[in-house]
This record gives structure tokens, C-alpha cells and sequence, in this order.
């Protein structure tokens, strides 16, 4: 697009042909659907994963296994709680392996695909068309009329 032309669209013009391309549409989608998988993800530690888990290391709840450095004393103004919450730690740890797999199959999935589609035979190109030959021919003989 020249510059007078986009000078004529303005800004906003300028912005619907950025936002019309498709790319940037493709990343918004991604955008989207990240931000949902993660709340899946979420849902599937908290309520999925980690009860049994806790289950089996004797009812713990990782969520609320943390390190007081400095508890919290309602007799004075420092009563806030100062601790290193570990349990939420490894909850996120989990939450990070467990899209790392996903992440990991999805991208062993698109590779598998990709060499299965170059291993693959590809068509014969179909013969030139009657014009296509012509040309070619013009061409052929022009190359050979120069010294």
C-alpha cells in the first residue's frame, strides 16, 4: 500500500488492515484459548490431582502447607502472618508439568504428521498446458538465437 493511501485510510484504517491480517487474529485465538486452558488446568490439579495425593500422604492439603517465618500475634499491630507458602508452590509445579505434557504431545503430534507428509510421495505435477508449452518453446528458441 503506497503512502498517500494509507495517508487517506488514517489511523483507523490502518488499524483494521493490521487487525485483518491473519496472523494477528490467529494469536488472539491462541491468547483465548490459553487463557481457558489454564483454568482447566487449574481445575484438574485442585480438584483432580491433588485430593488424591493428599489422600495418600495422610488427608494433607498442599494448599495450605506453608513454613511460618512470623506468626501472625493479635495482641499487637504485626499481626499479619509472614510464611513460605510451599504447598501452592508444588500445586503450581504440578500445573506446569502437567501443560509441559500437553504442550509436548501436541507438538510430538504436529512433528509425526509433518514427517508423515514428507515421507510421503508427492504428486506428479500435471503436464503444461498448451500455452505453457508454447511459452517454452519461445523461450527455448530466443536462448538459442543469442551468441
Amino acid at each position: 500500500m503506497t503512502d498517500s493511501a494509507k495517508t487517506r485510510l488514517g489511523i483507523f484504517g490502518e488499524f483494521r488492515e493490521f487487525i485483518a491480517r491473519g496472523n494477528v487474529i490467529d494469536l488472539a485465538v491462541g491468547v483465548i484459548v490459553g487463557a481457558a486452558f489454564n483454568d482447566i488446568v487449574r481445575g484438574l490439579v485442585d480438584d483432580v490431582v491433588m485430593p488424591p495425593v493428599g489422600l495418600l500422604l495422610s488427608g494433607i492439603d498442599f494448599a495450605h502447607l506453608q513454613w511460618v517465618l512470623r506468626p501472625d500475634d493479635p495482641s499487637t499491630k504485626a499481626n499479619e502472618l509472614v510464611a513460605i507458602q510451599y504447598g501452592l508452590f508444588i500445586n503450581t509445579l504440578i500445573k506446569f508439568l502437567i501443560v509441559a505434557w500437553v504442550v509436548f504431545l501436541l507438538v510430538k503430534g504436529v512433528n509425526a504428521i509433518r514427517r508423515r507428509d514428507a515421507a510421503s510421495p508427492t504428486a506428479e505435477k500435471p503436464p503444461p498446458s498448451a500455452q505453457e508449452a508454447l511459452l517454452v518453446e519461445i523461450r527455448d528458441l530466443l536462448k538459442a538465437r543469442q551468441p
